[in-house]
C-alpha cells in the first residue's frame, strides 16, 4: 500500500492539544470530520472506543494506531497526530504513547484496513522513523517520511 495515497495533510496534527487518550481519539476524529471524510461523528467515535475497549490499540514505542470499521466513512481515511510530550494510552509495554494514527474503513471493505494497519506498523517499526515523525515541521513531512520508509 502507498501511504501517500491515504494519509493527507490536512488530517495532520504536529502538536496535538488533548491530555488524555480520549480526549485524542476525539481531536483526531475532529480533523477528520472538519475535511468531510466522516459523516456521522458520534457513530464513528464510537466505533474507535468500542475497538479500544476490546484491546488497547496503544502498541510499543510510543506509538498507538486507534483504528475501526464504520459505515460513517465511504473509504480508508487516516489522521496523525503528534504529542511530544507522550500520554499514558495503557500501551502494551507500558511507555506514553506519542505517535497517533487513528484509521476508519468502511464495514464492507476488509483489505484496505488490514493493508494500511500492515503497512503503518512496518514503517513505524524503525526507531529513526519514528524519531524522524517527531522531529517533522511539517504535515508534508510526516507523508514523505512515513511513505519513504522501508
Amino acid at each position: 500500500m502507498n501511504l501517500r495515497n491515504v494519509l493527507d495533510p490536512q488530517t495532520i496534527c504536529l502538536e496535538l492539544q488533548a491530555a488524555t487518550k480520549e480526549g485524542v481519539l476525539e481531536e483526531l476524529m475532529d480533523l477528520l470530520v472538519r475535511t468531510g471524510k466522516v459523516s456521522d461523528r458520534a457513530a464513528a467515535l464510537a466505533a474507535v472506543r468500542e475497538r479500544e475497549q476490546k484491546m488497547t490499540t496503544a502498541i510499543q514505542h510510543g506509538i498507538a494506531i486507534p483504528h475501526a470499521k464504520t459505515d460513517a466513512v465511504a473509504e480508508l481515511v487516516t489522521a496523525v497526530g503528534i504529542k511530544r510530550q507522550g500520554i499514558d494510552c495503557d500501551a502494551l509495554d507500558g511507555k506514553p504513547s506519542r505517535i497517533f494514527i487513528m484509521t476508519l474503513s468502511p464495514m464492507s471493505r476488509v483489505g484496505p484496513h488490514i493493508q494500511f494497519l500492515s503497512a503503518i506498523s512496518h514503517a513505524l517499526e524503525n526507531p529513526d522513523v519514528r524519531q524522524a515523525v517527531l522531529d517533522a515541521a511539517s504535515p508534508e513531512a510526516i507523508i514523505e517520511i512515513l511513505a519513504s520508509a522501508r
